[in-house]
């Protein structure tokens, strides 16, 4: 007697970087809300992990920021990259997402579509930033792609691929208003005092490049400020004790805290944040910024023939003009960083202007919902 128990369906999931772990989790949690029976296997980290997802690699081991980490990390990554072609093979996906991360996202793509697997895109590559020519080759080997950002739909109208417009998928997670003061207390800290969030990013790399230059910047502040404190929300890729280690020359207290990512930064009056998708987190819990970029020579040198955009701040390209400040390079020292800062802190008419300007980047971002109506687009797909 044949068993007639249909096959059950399985998604390979990839998300190289924290926020697409993230947001990778989101979106699987709502799919099984729609159909439980699902199977997901790929890459990413905690978040994905805690979603059901099997993991073959841990997001940790394969971000990377800048041309010199990725070459120190070449050898896992192509590792990895082939065990994920293999398991095409082995585990013949109904589905492959993939979340951003272009350079291993998009030859597993191709691989994919190769053999016959459909292949969904949610959060675009930065095409609209540099290496536009990529839209060819997604739109050769991409079935569907998912955006977030409202002026990407365009982007790639202009080259003849259709995509579907979701939504920011951070709406659903930040709320539009935090008390301050409840933050403060909730994390432990003098409700009274001006706070300072130090926010050097998600990967080792550029804890070690940025925080000894937000530390110096801190010491300027104190100096200025003479009752301001400190917190640091920890990026569950960092090890705490790694993290303190570059806070220890500076013997100043800085409140390390883990969890509660979104309450940290909302119990800030000001946030020193590395490029990345926490300038948009940060700007979405209207909290003033100074953005602050720095990565190797090389690297540098090559984004700056490739990138064609005046701005590198996620939160200054949706608003489509510079409304907070970006140090880029040898301008993000803690002397131009303090500087920077005190200019927003003592201004009070520079610093409500500010605010006003970055809840109007939330109005720009659209609806909530985003992972929902992504789902419904990857279900569809099988």
């Amino acid at each position: 007697m044949k068993n007639n128990i249909p096959r059950k369906k399985t998604i390979m999931i990839i998300a190289g970087e924290a926020s697409g772990d993230m947001h990778g989790a989101n979106l699987v949690w709502e799919m099984l809300q729609m159909n439980p029976s699902l199977s997901f296997y790929g890459i990413g980290g905690k978040r994905l992990r805690e979603a059901g997802v099997e993991l073959f690699a841990d997001v940790a081991q394969m971000a990377v920021v800048g041309v010199s980490e990725v070459f120190a990390k070449l050898g896992d990554i192509l590792k990895t990259m082939r065990m994920m072609k293999k398991s095409l093979d082995t585990r013949r996906p109904d589905l492959v997402i993939l979340i951003d991360y272009p350079d291993f996202n998009l030859p597993l793509a191709r691989a994919a579509h190769q053999k016959g697997i459909r292949v969904f895109y949610y959060i675009s590559p930065q095409v609209w930033a540099w290496r536009k020519g990529r839209i060819a080759q997604i739109k050769k080997n991409v079935d569907k792609m998912a955006v977030i950002l409202p002026f990407e739909v365009d982007t790639y109208r202009e080259n003849g691929f259709d995509v579907h417009y979701v939504g920011h998928p951070l709406l659903d997670m930040i709320k539009d208003h935090y008390a301050q003061e409840e933050t403060k207390k909730q994390i432990g800290i003098d409700a009274r005092r001006p706070t300072i969030a130090l926010m050097p990013g998600s990967r080792l790399a550029e804890v070690k490049t940025l925080l000894p230059e937000l530390m110096k910047a801190a010491a300027v502040l104190k100096s200025q400020i003479a009752d301001i404190q400190f917190v640091l929300p920890l990026a569950e890729t960092l090890d705490e004790k790694t993290v303190r280690e570059y806070l220890l020359p500076s013997h100043l207290p800085v409140k390390v805290v883990s969890g509660n990512t979104y309450e940290v930064i909302a119990s800030a009056d000001l946030a020193l944040v590395a490029s990345g998708t926490a300038t948009l987190e940060t700007a979405l819990l209207n909290v003033p910024m100074v953005i602050v970029y720095k990565v190797s020579l090389l690297s540098y040198l090559i984004g700056r023939t490739f990138i064609h955009v005046k701005n590198i701040g996620l939160v200054n390209i949706v608003a489509g003009k510079t409304i907070v400040p970006e140090l880029i390079q040898a301008d993000a020292n803690g002397q131009r960083i303090a500087q920077e800062a005190l200019s927003i802190l003592t201004n009070r008419e520079k610093y409500h202007q500010m605010k006003q300007d970055l809840a109007a980047v939330r109005a720009r971002l659209g609806e909530p919902g985003a992972a929902r109506r992504a789902a419904q687009i990857a279900l569809n797909m099988i």
